[in-house]
């Protein structure tokens, strides 16, 4: 989305310092740490600003594994064929998985041709996509090509206002499959008018017949004061990685990266608004790393920045598995702004 600015008010310092502790300290020591839980091998800025086919190379909002099958290569888990890439403005990338390398691009719309503020992608199992905008916001399926299969439906306080509760632009980010392929899982970036302020909302789906989906149960997970949620993803033992993000004028991006936990969370589907109700369980998280910690690996900066490896960072992918730790694909959203730069990230994960 194009980012807003927000207050971002706890510190690095602070983050760094309670940081997930369940890894040992030796994983400090293994390559580039950010904490005992992250290191970051690399980053990449070779697709800033740059055209593929006359379609802009940029904006990216969400990552996704697009494989037959899924498969990924088992020695030292380095994936294999092609990354999606969603950009907000209407355009799904196809990547080479090893070089990044633009392999093909396809336009997105709406059922009445209008451009989407796409933001949320899944690779089903078919190989369709499902892909969030957050203009309503909506689901749909579409196949490789680019054309509308389907349309999920999505509760009315989730619409933006006036149809619903939800603010403009701040609606469906993350969208990620849960462990077995049953669940279908949304975040919303901000909170609902009525909810708490950094009480977002996460919606689910469950599969039916068809490979249709009907919604499901509803979660609330509470941000960091001022944050975001940009994007979310799956673990294979079924918890999430969440991404928080915000912005502050002259000083920069804030990002972290939470290990969250819905499995005890209480259905907040029924319930209008969330203000501290008494029972109320929320998604746990605990703090994996803030990415201003990380080691700069030489990165620059077109702004300021807390950290200049930091910029508007929107989409993640979990690409594989190495030595007990997942591997972690990030990208920035450039906002095609010259003074911010579309980067990856490569960062390995331990979530123990």
């Amino acid at each position: 989305m194009r980012l807003r600015t927000v207050l971002a008010t706890l510190t690095a310092g602070l983050a760094a310092a309670t940081c997930l502790s369940a890894a040992g300290p030796a994983d400090a020591a293994v390559g580039h740490a950010c904490s005992p839980a992250v290191s970051i091998d690399r980053f990449s800025d070779a697709l800033d600003k740059t055209t593929y086919q006359g379609t802009f190379v940029g904006n990216f909002s969400a990552l996704a594994v697009d494989l037959p099958h899924s498969r990924l290569r088992s020695s030292g888990g380095t994936p294999i064929g092609t990354l999606a890439a969603l950009s907000d403005r209407s355009s799904l990338f196809s990547l080479d998985a090893k070089t990044l390398a633009p392999k093909a691009v396809v336009p997105l719309a709406d059922e009445n041709g209008a451009a989407l503020d796409s933001e949320g992608l899944v690779v089903d199992r078919d190989g369709t996509r499902l892909i969030t905008s957050e203009t309503e916001p909506s689901v749909r399926r579409y196949s490789r090509e680019g054309e509308i299969l389907d349309r999920l439906p999505v509760p009315g306080s989730l619409q933006v206002a006036p149809a619903g509760r939800a603010q403009s632009n701040g609606t469906f980010e993350g969208l990620t499959l849960l462990p077995g392929g049953r669940i279908l899982l949304a975040s919303m970036e901000y909170a609902l008018s009525g909810d708490t302020a950094g009480i977002v909302r996460f919606q689910t789906w469950q599969r039916t017949k068809g490979d249709h989906f009907r919604l499901g149960a509803q979660y609330a997970y509470r941000t960091d004061p001022g944050l975001g949620v940009p994007e979310v993803q799956a673990t294979p033992d079924g918890r999430l990685l969440v991404l928080e993000r915000g912005f502050t004028s002259g000083v920069g991006n804030t990002v972290r990266l939470y290990l969250a936990d819905p499995r005890r969370a209480t259905d907040t589907s029924g319930i209008e608004n969330l203000t501290g109700q008494a029972g109320v369980r929320l998604i746990r998280k605990t703090l994996l790393t803030d990415i201003a910690t990380c080691p700069t690996l030489g990165a620059t900066a077109r702004q300021p920045q807390p950290n200049p490896l930091l910029d508007n960072i929107e989409g993640m992918v979990v690409t594989g598995r190495t030595s007990g730790r997942l591997q972690v694909l990030l990208v920035s959203d450039d906002n095609q702004n010259a003074v911010q730069t579309t980067r990856f990230y490569h960062l390995r994960v331990r979530i123990r």
